[in-house]
């Protein structure tokens, strides 16, 4: 059960709008095959600023020469959005993003640290007490370079919860601006991922009262991400951490064109604003696609290839009657120039004598007829069907009578 008190304390501001976090440069550049010079880093960055994006997390200052010069470097050229380095709970990890950040107009610090035993006591080998005690002394560290520091408790979905609270409440009192607690290995269910931020809000009542963000950053292993996203946004987050495409470590992070579609075709169940210019999803994509060294599969949502691509028959009858009937949102609002009928062995004559009109065809009900016979024994033999194959498909006595050629057609 999620706890009904989520959200009720938050300001008007803080209520309406969420922010979005993208770090497409940072854990999205992680998954394999995304890796991205200075100049593409910064290529991508232009492109996320006239998406709309609030935040930008750059890259990890630490981590290398190329990820610190990258940092650097957008925070000269990119000025609407708010630049972010990540930094682990270390002085030094610090004291690099404080310097890659330097001419930001608007500079953020990430820090993060593992909260959960696993993590503390196989990968760090610290205990509770030293987690805590780093928490406090890197966000006081931090916050003596830039106002605005995050925190993210790593792994927090499989943390001990009591513990996690702890982490959070001292975080806070530290001087944190944002709280983001991560379902760091795809773990959690959409209940458990809303019920976590409806808890930590409840049980630490600083949150409220100085007005913390807290964020949700999800990934994908188990295919929850953007839903565990939303769960989190209806359970007090107004700050989303996701890549373009969902790119990212494993499995992926986050979907940023799902979520912000997600927010619009249902802000009935939502009631949230975002500054995410939505006609800016599907270039964005693109200019990531020609980046890195894949680009969305087919059917992915919003910005895949068959986002709004219809075969069937009967979908393509409903679509060319009311395109209502089988899309939530048109292509155009995503920045896709159009819908496509793709015309196959599961079309049927509705679409066939469409795109036939558009070669120049006008059929009547018989020749039709006998032209989708035809139609549908070459649709079984080829997975493919271009305009000169319906073309071909057409009796010679109608081709003849066509209205133009096929060089002036789209």
């Amino acid at each position: 059960m999620l706890l009904p008190s989520a959200g009720e304390h938050m300001s008007a501001d803080q209520n309406n709008h969420v922010t979005f976090f993208d770090t497409t440069l940072r854990d999205g550049e992680q998954s394999p095959g995304c890796s991205m010079t200075t100049q593409e880093k910064l290529t991508m960055a232009h492109a996320l600023e006239d998406l709309g994006v609030d935040i930008i997390e750059a890259g990890f200052a630490m981590a290398s020469e190329g990820d610190f010069a990258a940092i650097a470097t957008i925070t000269q050229a990119v000025r609407k959005p708010r630049i972010a380095s990540l930094a682990r709970a270390k002085t030094e990890d610090i004291e690099m993003a404080a310097r890659a950040l330097q001419f930001a107009d608007r500079a953020r610090i990430h820090i993060f640290l593992a909260s959960s035993d696993l993590h503390l006591e196989y990968k760090l080998k610290i205990g509770r007490q030293e987690a805590l005690d780093l928490t406090a002394e890197s966000i006081r560290l931090a916050r003596t370079h830039v106002e605005d520091v995050e925190f993210s408790p790593e792994d927090a979905t499989r943390s001990d919860r009591d513990f996690l609270v702890e982490m959070v409440r001292i975080a806070v009192d530290a001087g944190a601006t944002t709280i983001n607690m991560p379902d760091t290995v795809g773990y959690s269910t959409p209940e458990e991922y809303g019920h976590m931020f409806a808890e930590v809000r409840a049980r630490v009542p600083a949150i409220d009262a100085a007005n913390i963000v807290l964020s949700a950053h999800t990934h994908d292993d188990l295919g929850l991400a953007v839903a565990n996203s939303l769960a989190a946004i209806q359970n007090g987050a107004r700050q989303v951490e996701c890549t373009i495409n969902g790119i990212g470590e494993r499995a992926g992070n986050a979907s940023l064109e799902e979520i912000a579609a997600a927010l619009y075709v249902r802000g009935d169940r939502y009631g949230v604003s975002t500054s995410i210019k939505l006609e800016n999803l599907y270039p964005t994509s693109q200019v990531l696609g020609q980046i890195i060294t894949f680009r969305p599969s087919p059917n992915k949502a919003i910005v895949g290839d068959n986002a709004f691509a219809h075969e069937s028959g009967i979908h393509q009858h409903g679509m060319l009657a009311n395109p209502l009937c089988y899309e939530i949102m048109t292509p155009t609002l995503v920045g896709v120039a159009k819908t496509h009928l793709v015309l196959g062995k599961h079309s049927g004559r509705a679409a066939l004598r469409h795109r036939l009109e558009q070669l120049g065809f006008t059929l009547t009900r018989e020749e039709l007829q006998q032209t989708y016979y035809r139609f549908v024994a070459l649709a079984d033999r080829k997975k493919n069907i271009y305009d000169q194959d319906l073309i071909g498909v057409v009796p010679d006595h109608i081709r003849e009578k066509r209205r133009e050629p096929v060089s002036e057609l789209d």
